[in-house]
Parts: structure tokens; C-alpha cells; sequence
């Protein structure tokens, strides 16, 4: 006889996810997610005690995956010029695929945003967060501009670069030579931050 595997929380936003890709935001409900796990909508409430707390860490999840893949650039021992602009770079590569993807749980997902405000907070924090420490590596290695506040510097190139990673802008990243105009608002970003504008 074959065991029922363990109900976990990884399990219920897996299981979460492909319900919100088959029903969408509006739709889809926890008892959707029990019902597509085998177990009953008590068993996923005592993971996650509210339908808010379910969708706020599955967007949580979502987000998570960007900023580990991130989150690895960051500690790459390359010219932090080059470590920027790639970071930068797989950001913009990151969002445009998950759009192209898989658009129906993109536009979820750009839904449940909205609702998990906190969760969108923390993943703006860890973003900023990341460019923070490239920028500090810069000023540091005598790179960047050596009076730059690197808190200051990181959120203005992520407020900068807005429209290649920013999900209202989504509908753009398919346009014929849309990676042009990234690599110019990259190049003249980094300009901007190297010390003798050298970049």
C-alpha cells in the first residue's frame, strides 16, 4: 500500500501555485489546494492559519526565487563595474521570463503582489539590499565614485532601471530592441557611478 507523502508547507504552495495557475487569484481557494493535495482544508489551515497567510507566503516564495538567483552575483569576485551589470542584467532576464514563461501565473502572481504588500516590501528590501553591497564593493575597490552614499546610490539604479524589471511594464519586454535600450540605460548608469566616468 502506498504512503501518502507528508503534508508540508513546501507541498501546500507547491500544490497552491499550480491551483492559482488553473484557476487564477479571483477563483481559486483553499479548499482547491486541499483538494488537489488529497487532504482537508483543515489540514492546510493548520500550516497556514488564513487564505491571506497562504497567498501572502506563496508570493513570498515566487519573489524568493528571483533574489537567490541574484543573490549570487552579488558574492562573484569579478570588477564590480561587470558584477553590476550583471546583476542588473539577470534581474531584467528573471522578471521578462517568468512573463514570457508563463504570462497566466505572471499575471497572478502581479495580482497577489498588490494583496501581499509586506511580502513585496521584503523582497524590495533584499533587492535594494543586493545592489547595496555591489555598489559598497565598488566604492571600496576605488571603482565607483569614492563619496557615494551606497544605500542611496543602490536604490536610485533600481528606481532607474524600473521599466526592465518593474511588473507594470511587463507588456514592453517583447518589443523589438528592448534589450538595446537596457544595455544603453546600463551603460550610462554605470558612467554615472565610475570614479574619472570611465565605465
Amino acid at each position: 500500500m502506498a504512503t501518502t507523502p507528508t503534508l508540508t508547507a513546501e507541498r501546500i504552495l507547491e500544490a497552491t501555485e499550480e491551483v492559482l495557475r488553473r484557476h487564477g487569484p479571483a477563483k481559486a481557494t483553499v479548499v482547491d489546494v486541499a483538494r488537489a493535495l488529497g487532504v482537508s482544508h483543515g489540514s492546510v489551515y493548520r500550516h497556514f492559519a488564513t487564505k491571506a497567510a497562504l497567498r501572502e507566503a506563496v508570493t513570498e516564495r515566487w519573489l524568493d526565487r528571483t533574489a537567490l538567483l541574484l543573490a549570487d552575483i552579488v558574492i562573484r569576485d569579478m570588477d564590480p563595474r561587470e558584477r553590476l551589470r550583471a546583476w542588473l542584467t539577470a534581474l531584467f532576464e528573471a522578471k521578462r521570463e517568468k512573463a514570457g514563461a508563463d504570462p497566466e501565473l505572471f499575471a497572478t502572481f502581479s495580482v497577489l503582489a498588490e494583496e501581499a504588500s509586506a511580502a513585496v516590501d521584503r523582497h524590495l528590501t533584499d533587492l535594494t539590499t543586493q545592489l547595496t553591497t555591489i555598489v559598497r564593493a565598488g566604492i571600496d575597490a576605488g571603482v565607483f565614485i569614492a563619496d557615494l552614499d551606497a544605500a542611496e546610490t543602490a536604490t536610485a539604479l533600481f528606481q532607474a532601471t524600473g521599466r526592465f524589471h518593474d511588473p507594470a511594464y511587463a507588456r514592453y519586454w517583447v518589443e523589438p530592441g528592448i534589450e538595446g535600450e537596457f544595455a544603453a540605460v546600463v551603460e550610462l548608469l554605470l558612467r554615472g557611478v565610475t570614479a574619472g566616468a570611465a565605465a
